[in-house]
């Protein structure tokens, strides 16, 4: 009979092994999304997922990115090049609308946080 300091040290291990497992597969969804995403713009099935979807997927994204980057993660928002600067002044206006945030307080903050 194994002891029950034994017993709760091997729940950890498995606990940590399956929690390991899951993120790899956070990860491996994230791409296969990414990718069915993307197809469906070059398809033109721009309702490839529904708006409220496509909205809580695009604010998860920014908390977590902002998390990382408050953490101190030295992370670039997208691949060099992976966006046309339309993709950007759309996305970043909707966003500081979303915000209730003006183009020159963005700046502001930008000037004060160097960021």
């Amino acid at each position: 009979m194994s002891s029950p300091r034994r017993t709760a040290k091997s729940a950890i291990k498995r606990a940590s092994a399956a929690a390991a497992a899951a993120e790899g597969d956070v990860s491996a969804d994230a791409s296969r999304l990414a990718a069915v995403l993307a197809r469906g713009v070059a398809d033109g099935r721009l309702d490839v997922v529904r708006a409220e979807a496509l909205q809580a997927l695009l604010a998860a994204a920014c908390r977590l990115y902002s998390a990382r980057r408050q953490a101190g993660e030295p992370l670039a928002a997208v691949a060099k090049n992976a966006l046309s600067a339309t993709d950007v002044m759309v996305t970043a206006s909707a966003l500081l609308q979303a915000a209730d945030l003006a183009a020159f307080e963005l700046g502001m903050w930008q000037g004060l946080t160097g960021r």
